[in-house]
């Protein structure tokens, strides 16, 4: 067996590249047969943008639309019918005691606002007055 040095192997391998050009250009010039004038080395696509999934109720509404576009297209008369409604649930009533307790709860909340801007301007400025009258005797 032949010894291996480190020329022996760089020489293998040049001349193993060399042969893999050729392989590649006479491929190229098959594919160039097949379809037409010859491609360059295919890039890769960009990624494409993630985008957000839409909802089931939005694409019933694009469904909906794209067969009434298809109608007119077709000259069709009929209109598809619209997507059947949900369930809806009965709208709740506000009782009269309820709103008696909201309407009570938001006086109160009120009254106590109102009383604490009333004591804060007078806090406010007793802080005023303490803090010219330090400033006067730092000067």
């Amino acid at each position: 067996m032949p010894k291996l040095n480190r020329t022996v192997i760089e020489a293998a391998i040049h001349g193993f590249e060399h042969q893999k050009t050729e392989i590649d250009n006479q491929i190229a010039e098959l594919r160039a047969m097949l379809i037409g004038p010859a491609e360059t080395v295919a890039t890769p696509e960009p990624a494409k943008p993630n985008r957000q999934k839409r909802s089931l109720a939005v694409r019933r509404r694009m469904a909906l639309a794209q067969k009434e576009r298809w109608a007119k297209i077709k000259g069709e008369s009929e209109q598809p019918t619209s997507a059947p409604a949900k369930a809806t649930k009965p709208k709740r009533k506000l009782s009269a005691a309820g709103r008696a307790a909201i309407v009570a709860a938001t006086k109160k909340m009120w009254a106590r606002k109102r009383a604490a801007a009333k004591a804060k301007p007078a806090a406010a400025k007793k802080a005023v007055t303490k803090n010219a009258t330090a400033r006067k005797a730092a000067e």
